[in-house]
């Protein structure tokens, strides 16, 4: 399992059209991917669940992945929150 920490900069937090490219973002890889934000975790690869997380601005989320291509997925998704939130 791989992991990385990060600080929400979008002044709206996690909104509906980040969340839509991050599920996207998620969904390419086979490896479970979870996002977890004040004691609550949800699955990255849907949509209502990540929505349902409410990430404002200046949050700390982990996001995790889990599984055969877990190293891809945390660089590709550490690169999207970066440039994205």
């Amino acid at each position: 399992m791989k992991q990385f920490d990060y600080i929400i900069k979008d002044s709206l937090g996690i909104h509906a059209r980040p969340a839509g490219l991050l599920v996207k973002t998620a969904g390419k890889f086979k490896s479970s991917v979870k996002l977890i934000c004040n004691e609550k975790s949800a699955d990255a690869k849907k949509l209502f669940a990540v929505m349902g997380l409410g990430v404002k601005h200046n949050s700390s989320v982990t996001v995790k992945a889990d599984g055969s291509d877990e190293d891809e997925a945390i660089a590709e998704l550490k690169n999207f929150f970066e440039n994205n939130l």
